[in-house]
């Protein structure tokens, strides 16, 4: 038995409804700026499209594990930056980065593979500048040949020459004085590290015959066997010959057992590098922020327990000698060591970062190094014409259908039909803020699968309104009056609106979770849109036709669009009346 109507009070839900849209509204307009419109997807606004193609040290297809692994890993990368929207999906072996809007500059960075190693410094030069090597200058160089340096063991470390100004000539920072004296230089770090060199990746030979680019196989091999020999002769040569304006062959791919002959990220400087004696595997965390000891940006790492040992131990012997933080085999810094670091100090990688270089790097250190390397293959600026000439096609027919259905529930409800029209515009307002909030706040984009499930949804919220209604029919047929059929329409109407909302929002959340893409828009804003459907039903629908069968007016049979019901039910009632009286 529903409750009387006289307890059920319109005005305090339609409050409430009230309360919950200024809410929103001053949120969108007195939070986040001044932009009040939700973020697009690619589709809709443009964007960028890298391709990135592994590359495997043997020249065999990628391991699929490993690809995964890889996606993950960049897809944490684009969180980690605030990049929104960003897709990363696999295509073969290929991973395909999509970021919307003018994030292009950092969806290039993603695919950085981020194999970070810590070696000792041998020797340092100018990118200009040719080293001495046996016999004479070198082919190719048109330097002048220096004279001789001493040469010196693996693992060894000189003060560096006077060069001109170099982007990475910083220092790591000493911590405050104490009484304990300070450590004298010790033996190379090969001697001094007590911890094992990281593992390397496997040896390469002849590309097998079903590699899938023995090409490049084969250059990584060149690569490694001109620029790691264990040669001092070819070491020098190496050096001498190293152009730093072409591309590094040994990206992401060189061996830390091995020494290397590289150049600094900048291309300012070349350098002859020990074997690595700590990986990046131990980094704990990175972040970027302003230079401490000057200007420019710095990133602050600190170390695993086993890490922050090797390094306090490995700075303690090492004071006044260069040590390199290679990046996928360039050197990103190359400071002088002043003093022991103690374990649980952070340190700094200081170079001539901006700050979004301070970024990447601390982003793509914090989130670990990928298992494969990767070169972008084909990079490209995606147009939001195709997007916004389907989006302005969807619109039109969504309006188009949207008048149909209006004409009809006037025709078919009349002011019923019109507080369906007002429902739906309360619907849509309440569902424009929530889009603009959830762009700011989790980085939600709009594109075309996330408008079909919006649309999509307005036959959901039409639906709940089509059952209320017919329900309220059913009352009056049973000889109820428009006032006294709502509360108890209404309470067997709920449940079926309930139950419809609760299966539609699982299926929403189901596939939400099994789908990827953009498929996951649509999930998203489909049971998004299922929630609002009941804040609009309970709180706007409900009381405002409450209120419309309390209007003299309103609640009129030729107006109210129960007219019809009336006559039915008048006439049914008369049926059962002469079949009881023949009877």
């Amino acid at each position: 038995m529903a409750p009387p109507a006289g307890r059920f009070r319109p005005w305090r839900n339609l409050a409430i409804f009230a309360g919950v849209v200024a809410l929103l509204y001053s949120l969108v307009f007195f939070t986040g700026g001044r932009d009040a419109t939700p973020k697009l997807g690619i589709d809709l606004q443009g964007g960028t499209r890298v391709t990135l193609t592994a590359r495997t040290v043997d020249g065999r297809p990628p391991a699929r594990e490993s690809l995964d692994q890889a996606r993950q890993i960049i897809e944490q990368r684009v969180n980690g930056i605030g990049v929104t929207g960003a897709e990363v999906v696999l295509d073969g072996t290929n991973l395909i980065i999509t970021v919307p809007g003018e994030n292009g500059d950092q969806a290039r960075t993603l695919g950085q593979t981020a194999k970070l190693y810590f070696r000792t410094v041998i020797e340092e030069q100018p990118a200009g500048v040719a080293a001495p090597v046996p016999g004479g200058q070198h082919p190719g160089t048109s330097a002048p040949a220096a004279p001789p340096a001493p040469q010196q063991p693996s693992g060894a470390s000189t003060e560096s020459t006077p060069t001109p100004p170099q982007p990475v000539a910083p220092q790591l920072a000493q911590p405050p004085p104490s009484d304990e004296p300070t450590p004298s230089p010790a033996p190379p770090p090969s001697a001094a590290t007590p911890a094992p060199a990281p593992s390397a990746p496997p040896s390469v030979g002849t590309a097998p015959a079903d590699s899938a680019d023995p090409q490049a196989a084969e250059q990584i091999r060149q690569a490694r066997a001109r620029l790691q020999s264990q040669d001092p002769a070819m070491q020098q040569q190496a050096l001498a010959a190293l152009n730093c304006a072409a591309p590094n062959p040994l990206r992401g791919n060189d061996d830390p057992n091995l020494p290397l002959v590289t150049c600094d990220q900048h291309h300012t400087a070349k350098y002859l590098l020990a074997p690595a004696f700590l990986s990046g595997e131990q980094i704990a965390s990175a972040s970027s922020g302003p230079n401490q000891d000057g200007t420019g940006y710095e990133v602050r790492l600190r170390f695993k327990h086993q890490g922050e040992d090797i390094w306090a131990q490995y700075t303690a012997n090492n004071v006044g000698k260069q040590a390199a933080f290679a990046l996928d085999g360039e050197v990103v810094s190359a400071p002088v060591i002043n003093g022991a670091i103690p374990p649980g100090q952070a340190t700094s990688i200081v170079g001539s970062f901006t700050q979004a270089e301070a970024q990447n790097l601390a982003n793509v250190l914090k989130y670990g190094s990928l298992p494969l390397s990767f070169q972008p293959s084909e990079s490209e600026t995606v147009s939001a014409t195709l997007g916004l000439a389907s989006l302005r096609a969807g619109l039109i027919a969504g309006i188009l259908g949207l008048a149909v259905v209006f004409v009809y529930c006037l025709f078919y409800y009349r002011a019923l039909g019109v507080l369906t029209i007002l429902s739906l515009a309360l619907s849509g307002l309440i569902v424009y803020a929530v889009l603009v909030l959830l762009g700011r706040w989790i980085g939600f984009t709009l594109d075309l699968a996330g408008v079909a499930g919006f649309i999509v949804a307005i036959g959901i919220t039409a639906d709940s309104f089509v059952i209320f209604f017919e329900r309220l029919k059913d009352e009056v047929r049973d000889g109820r009056t428009f006032r006294s059929a709502v509360p108890r329409a209404w309470v067997r109407a709920r449940r079926t609106i309930l139950s419809a909302d609760a299966v539609s929002f699982l299926a929403a959340a189901v596939l939400y979770v099994l789908a990827v893409g953009q498929v996951k828009g649509f999930a998203f804003t489909l049971g998004m849109s299922t929630v609002l459907d009941l804040v609009v039903v309970f709180l706007a629908t409900h009381p405002l036709v409450a209120m419309a069968s309390q209007s003299p007016l309103l609640s009129q049979p030729g107006l109210s669009g129960l007219g019809a019901a009336q006559r039915a039910g008048a006439e049914s009632r008369s049926d059962l009346a002469t079949a009881g009286k023949g009877a």
